[in-house]
């Protein structure tokens, strides 16, 4: 077949997080690794992300947390406020015993930096790196992988890893489903912070808790910019419109809330809002020679604030799963993909599974009025700082399914099965 490119041992589907992250683990532990990306140029839209402890952690593993650190934030506070009200409901403390506690620190970085960081550490890695390239079809021939494009080239390599997100289109060749709609539409927007800017919060994670409606805004390089985000209910995204022509709805959303969260609305892009989709947890994500990656393989909700974190467990684990049986110290065992990415598989598909099934649940209980906003202001309230039961399952080092713990982790179908 003359339009297979030049075999590669490792061909990743998709320029983002996840793909960036699967490439520079795999490269990092030997492997050849050719990454191809649809769009023309290399890049991330959006606006801030928070990265948490266990994604913090692996940027530490590879080198780059230092990086992150130079242009991102260190907020002293997560705070969660009613948004009718105004009154505080719980707080976390971000440094000393936390930061200690989980072996790495909370940072929140743009989206564009840290895809930048992790850009840079692939490139200086030796990643191959293409863009214009659409993949449309991965089938597993013997021990080799081919990647079929739109442009008739076909990539061939020992594994490819399909990091292509929400709408992946390589996903159907392991489940036959679809992106679920959420009800749910983010308007994002950052501005530069001045000295008019109310200084009250410019070191803290904020989040206003409203009825069908939530604003988050935390500070952005070395706290130059202020990200705020603003999430709500829409009767148009229900209708199954993805854009709106308007601003009234966002106005109708926040009406009732204190007048912090209505000057906060003026720090917002309104000319693009962002649809809220997840996907239902599959339990299989591999065929053949190909595993899905990040979210390929997991799309969540942003309410535990962990898309871009589990995509970084996603690759430090396959680091971990690979090293010794892929990569061995007498070279490359190209057979042992298939164990590999199973091995994999089972690490982390129940965990991946836990955080999508508790960010649904996580965003009921943000969006909430009448006795249940009584109620979950209550149970918010009773909480002290540094109470940590709520977050060791998430944070953790060795928990199951993450980079310390994949030796011994349970079937995937098993723990599956009970949620």
């Amino acid at each position: 077949m003359t339009n297979i490119k030049a075999s590669t041992d490792v061909l990743v589907v998709g320029g983002g997080m996840a793909g960036l992250a699967g490439a520079l683990a795999l490269k990092e532990n030997g492997a050849d690794v050719t990454l191809v990306e649809v769009a023309p140029a290399f890049g991330e839209v959006g606006a801030g992300l928070q990265m948490a402890p266990n994604a913090s952690r692996v940027l530490k593993r590879w080198g780059l947390l230092e990086k992150a650190l130079e242009i991102g934030v260190q907020p002293k506070h997560l705070v969660f406020r009613d948004a009718v009200t105004g009154e505080e409901l719980t707080r976390q403390t971000l440094g000393g015993e936390f930061e200690e506690r989980y072996g790495a620190p909370y940072v929140v970085i743009h989206r564009s930096d840290l895809h930048r960081i992790l850009l840079e550490a692939c490139q200086a890695a030796g990643v191959t790196l293409v863009n214009d390239v659409l993949v449309q079809k991965v089938e597993t021939d013997g021990g080799k992988a081919r990647a079929y494009t739109a442009a008739g080239a076909v990539y061939e390599a020992d594994a490819v890893l399909a990091a292509d997100g929400l709408k992946s289109t390589l996903r159907g060749t392991v489940a036959n489903d679809g992106p679920v709609s959420s009800a749910y539409v983010a308007y994002r927007g950052t501005v530069p912070i001045t000295s008019e800017t109310l200084a009250a919060d410019l070191e803290d994670v904020i989040v206003y808790l409203g009825p069908n409606c939530h604003l988050v805004q935390y500070p952005l390089r070395k706290g130059e910019l202020l990200n705020t985000v603003a999430v709500f209910k829409s009767a148009s995204f229900e209708r199954g419109e993805e854009q709106y022509g308007g601003v009234d709805e966002l106005e109708a959303a926040y009406a009732g809330c204190v007048p912090a969260v209505q000057e906060a609305l003026k720090n917002l892009a309104t000319g693009i809002r962002w649809p809220m989709y997840d996907r239902d947890p599959i339990e299989n994500w591999v065929a053949g020679r190909m595993a899905l990656i990040g979210d390929a393989a997991h799309p969540m909700l942003q309410y535990l604030a962990q898309g871009a974190c589990q995509a970084l467990e996603d690759a430090a684990v396959l680091q971990d799963t690979t090293r010794g049986s892929v990569f061995t110290a007498d070279g490359i065992d190209a057979s042992a993909w298939e164990t590999a990415f199973r091995d994999f598989n089972e690490a982390r598909a129940a965990r991946t599974a836990r955080v999508q099934q508790t960010a649904r649940i996580w965003g009921e209980s943000w969006h909430v009025d009448g006795v249940a906003r009584v109620l979950r202001n209550m149970l918010f309230q009773s909480r002290g700082d540094n109470n940590f039961q709520y977050n060791d399952w998430l944070y953790g080092r060795g928990e199951p399914g993450t980079p310390a713990a994949v030796p011994g982790q349970a079937p995937a179908h098993a723990v599956l099965a009970k949620a």
